[in-house]
């Protein structure tokens, strides 16, 4: 019988084996490296993209801050406004009151009353005068009592004088009439 050698056939065989096995292996390593940088530049871009979504919101943000701003600038505006508006209006009402308080003290006097001397300070009328008798005196606050003009009066004194009148001092305040609504 013959004898077949095939140690040079399987080294042969071998080699080749081994020869694709390391270029699979390098195909291997090179298409695994090739998926490790795609995936990175796609969380590159991605990173990149979300980067650029918050810059775009910070600055919508920034805009619409600014606006709030400018909203309540003009909100304080108008609140100074309105209260100056308001000013305006107090004191156009209140121009015919001190007309209305002389008008007032005049249907508030009793016959035997005189007024020697009228001042007014800030919401309080001084009143000084003479009168016959010192009933009249007490007439003259409870007509000063019932007017819707006039709080409470309160008297200070009320001596005899030299021409035998009586002297008198009171002081009243001065209400509106939208203050004094259903208390008299």
């Amino acid at each position: 019988m013959a004898t077949i050698n095939l140690r040079p056939w399987r080294e042969e065989k071998s080699k080749e084996r081994q020869k694709r096995f390391l270029i699979n292996l390098c195909g291997a390593a090179f298409f695994a490296g090739f998926i490790v940088l795609a995936i990175g530049y796609y969380f590159d871009v991605m990173h990149d993209r979300q980067v650029e979504r918050n810059d775009y919101l910070k600055a919508e943000a920034a805009k619409l801050d600014k606006k709030l701003k400018e909203i309540k600038e003009l909100k304080e505006k108008k609140k100074r406004l309105l209260a100056r508006l308001e000013a305006i209006q107090q004191l156009q009402a209140s121009r015919p009151i001190i007309v209305r308080n002389f008008d007032e003290l005049v249907k508030v006097l009793p016959d035997g009353i005189y007024y020697s001397s009228l001042n007014r300070k800030g919401n309080n009328i001084g009143i000084k005068g003479l009168a016959e008798d010192k009933l009249d005196v007490s007439s003259l606050m409870r007509n000063i009592d019932s007017s819707i003009w006039f709080g409470e009066p309160a008297l200070s004194k009320v001596n005899l004088s030299k021409g035998g009148l009586n002297e008198f001092s009171l002081s009243l305040p001065v209400i509106t009439p939208k203050e004094n609504k259903g208390s008299k």
